[in-house]
């Protein structure tokens, strides 16, 4: 399926699919059950201010499209699969085909992965990187030790038993591609530390070993232009949390956003120490050979794209980098702002009270996401009970907890840095008032994966310790005080289950906390029979950026 630079979710049906709604600013009220899912997606033109850039520049946002187009194709085979995805073609509700662009598949993220296409079932929890019919048993009994490598895929041979295939051999023909298009771009590269990158990273593409490129990617700090590529996240895979999925974002600084943020990076070894939790969970000591940039994103691609979009990234995910440097935390700001004044707004000013909605303020929010991915560089990385890595021992379970530590240690962040004067925009209670509308907004995202779970637990946290209460008319009431002491509870509680790296203690917690409860539930019914929208769809891709 040939895509030209332009949407993923339009894909080659613009002119059919604009009659359904998410890409017409001026399309009637939503009738039929796909057109209001659909619509549930607000568009949004993915774009920054292209005269800032030199036509060097221009030229290697052209090649990294084209990469990106690959990232994503790459990623259809890996969450729904090639034979999957040639089916859309026969669909004739041209609402369904684009809402299965939108969520890349027949399963609806936002709504626990409930299928809304014809003919499918239950989402595979190990998507396509597992046989279907693979049973954990089977998983368990193979002696493979690379079948937990984020870079591998289980396939079966022709006698029915599983073996494990590296991802350069199993995508052989597409990074093909990739590395041809990397040879391009690492041609005609200017900035030196971008180049280092690209030619670190095509090499990592082609043998599954990320750690070098990683490194050089902590250093690369000057260069106006960025590219995260590769297989990164670990959401897709809801089996067991090993595999990484592909997914690209081409971006451009924002160099005065970014320099008003970089004296922050020093004190993370600081803030570590303050964390209201247990000695014996904060005694590593995070890199602070880091940096908390902002940028326009300007392509999405693959992982990041599906369903609910995110706007802040914290990367890499390798525990190693971390230690030895930290991670860069690029906050996504022309996808944040869209999502505050698209959607938060309108749900604060529905749900929050008269005497707090002024508390609702975009840099209030800009700092809790901010903050969030600095705080995925706190905490522990490492069990204290002799487990090995958090991630490991935690397993599918892991992205959850990280999360929702991200959430509240990230608050802590904020608040802390609030009292030691050194965020002056903001006050106390307009983080406190502008966190809880925002998991309104992001838990309509669905409490199925990690970030809704993560919301969720929060959320329910809060709740059974007064943080919040709801007047007359519904609205919601935050107490401040009771806020901290739920914010320190919280962030000592998600800690320790993460340094304690108990699997079964994890599991029943989430179960049991990270679920929506009937008055939130009733408050999310409100919300959307106010009809705002759930998240962005972006107009994306050369036409869009070089008009």
């Amino acid at each position: 399926m040939k895509k030209i630079l332009v949407p993923i979710m339009a894909m080659t049906m613009i002119a059919t699919l604009g009659a359904c709604g998410s890409k017409n600013t001026e399309a009637p009220e939503p009738e039929s059950e796909m057109q209001k899912k659909v619509a549930q997606y607000a568009p949004f033109d993915l774009t920054t201010d292209m005269s800032i850039l030199t036509d060097n520049e221009k030229d290697l946002i052209k090649i990294f499209l084209q990469i990106s187009e690959v990232m994503d194709d790459l990623f259809w085979e890996q969450s729904f699969g090639t034979e999957n995805r040639a089916k859309l073609d026969e669909l004739t509700d041209p609402c369904m085909r684009e809402f299965a662009e939108i969520q890349y598949g027949a399963w609806d993220r936002l709504d626990a992965e409930n299928p809304f296409l014809p003919g499918y079932g239950a989402k595979p929890k190990g998507a396509n990187f597992y046989p279907v019919d693979m049973t954990k048993e089977e998983f368990n009994a193979l002696e493979d030790p690379e079948k937990t490598s984020q870079y591998t895929v289980l396939r079966r041979d022709e006698q029915g038993k599983l073996v494990v295939v590296p991802y350069h051999v199993a995508y052989a023909t597409q990074l093909a591609k990739v590395d041809s298009l990397l040879g391009e771009a690492i041609a005609i590269c200017q900035d030196e530390g971008l180049k280092k990158y690209l030619v670190a990273r095509r090499e990592a593409f082609r043998t599954d070993d990320y750690f070098a490129s990683d490194m050089i990617w902590m250093d690369m700090k000057k260069s106006r232009l960025d590219f995260v590529v590769g297989p990164i996240e670990n959401y897709e895979d809801a089996l067991f949390g090993y595999k990484a999925a592909y997914e690209a974002f081409v971006l451009v600084k924002d160099e005065k956003w970014s320099n008003d943020l970089a004296r922050f990076t020093k004190m993370l070894p600081e803030l570590q120490k303050q964390l209201p939790c247990d000695p014996k969970y904060k005694k590593e000591v995070p890199g602070t050979d880091s940096d908390l940039n902002v940028y326009d994103v300007i392509y999405y691609a693959g992982d990041c794209n599906a369903g609910s979009k995110t706007i802040a990234i914290n990367l890499p995910n390798d525990e190693r980098v971390h230690l030895k440097k930290g991670t860069r935390r690029l906050q996504l700001k022309n996808a944040m702002n869209a999502k505050f004044q698209t959607i938060m707004l309108p749900i604060a000013n529905l749900m929050i009270c008269d005497d707090q909605i002024d508390n609702v303020k975009f840099d209030a929010f800009f700092s809790n996401v901010c903050y969030h991915e600095v705080a995925h560089g706190l905490g522990i990385k490492n069990t204290v009970t002799g487990q090995g890595p958090v991630r490991k021992a935690l397993q599918n379970q892991y992205s959850a907890y990280e999360e929702a530590k991200a959430d509240i240690a990230g608050l802590f962040i904020v608040q802390t840095l609030i009292e030691k004067g050194e965020i002056t925009n903001i006050t106390v209670e307009d983080a406190y008032v502008t966190f809880i509308a925002g998991i309104l907004r992001s838990v309509r995202f669905g409490a199925s994966e990690a970030h809704g779970v993560a919301n969720m637990m929060c959320f329910n946290y809060f709740q059974d310790h007064g943080a919040f209460t709801r007047d007359a008319n519904g609205k919601y009431v935050i107490d401040v005080e009771k806020t901290r002491a739920a914010l320190e509870g919280w962030t000592a509680e998600v800690i320790a289950m993460e340094g304690n790296g108990d699997y079964d203690a994890a599991k029943a917690y989430a179960e049991k906390n990270g679920k929506v409860r009937q008055d939130l539930a009733a408050d999310l019914k409100k919300i959307e029979e106010a009809n705002i929208p759930v998240d962005i769809v972006y107009n994306q891709g050369a036409d869009v950026l070089f008009k």
